[in-house]
């Protein structure tokens, strides 16, 4: 990623932010509308669209930023000395930025008010350990993939939201970023906003456990000679 500006990496985490939060947001209103007050077919609606999106933004911006799109991510990146604190930092308000702008542009093309917060509360510790889960999920995944398979990490990010969607309590919003701009959408997909922080709160925790998981997990052993035998001399 050496060939690419500091603000263009920001710029592509800003895009990939927007256009995610705009596929959640969008899908869900269109899957609540066609879903007739059937809301397991509007979260299948909202569901296959968002991983789907995931893998493609993946795809054709992370060999510009990495393709985080989440604040979550980013610390763990930085955490691990991948990424300076100055350029974490430029990712974190842009994917912030991002989302915000996704949700105001999915009440723009569904012709819904710009300005919105959500009623939708979305509590309880059920909730906040979904959050835990679905973040140690995802970090968990995107650090051994990127280990076994790099190659690999869009579809299995994809994947892996596809699935947490429907096995997590909170329907898996593991991203700090997505959580603050989704409370600005009283739609389908929205969350109160006195239900953020909290969610915040398990999404980072969520994070750091994966990655002292991972370090543990995938730490290679070391080859160390038995005690007083001597290496063997080369041939001559």
């Amino acid at each position: 990623m050496a060939q690419y500006s500091d603000f263009r990496r920001a710029g592509s985490e800003f895009l990939g932010s927007a256009f995610l939060l705009a596929t959640v947001i969008g899908s869900g209103v269109m899957g609540a509308k066609l879903a007739g007050g059937n809301d397991a077919l509007a979260l299948l609606g909202n569901t296959i669209p968002t991983g789907a999106i995931l893998v493609v933004l993946i795809t054709m911006l992370g060999p510009i930023s990495g393709a985080h799109f989440n604040p979550a991510v980013t610390g763990v990146f930085w955490l691990r000395g991948e990424i300076t604190a100055r350029l974490s930092l430029l990712y974190v308000v842009a994917q912030i930025a991002g989302a915000v702008a996704g949700v105001f542009a999915a009440h723009l093309m569904f012709d819904l008010p710009l300005l919105q917060l959500s009623e939708k509360v979305r509590s309880g510790s059920s909730q906040w350990f979904a959050e835990w889960v679905a973040t140690f999920g995802l970090v968990l995944t995107i650090l051994a993939t990127l280990k076994a398979r790099p190659a690999a990490i869009p579809v299995s990010v994809g994947l892996y939201i596809t699935a947490a969607y429907w096995f997590t309590a909170s329907t898996s919003f593991a991203n700090p970023a997505v959580t603050f701009a989704r409370a600005f959408s009283n739609t389908f997909a929205g969350i109160r906003l006195a239900d953020v922080s909290p969610f915040i709160a398990a999404q980072l925790l969520g994070a750091v456990t994966a990655l002292a998981a991972a370090r543990w997990l995938l730490a290679e052993r070391a080859d160390i000679a038995e005690p007083g035998l001597a290496a063997p001399a080369p041939a001559e």
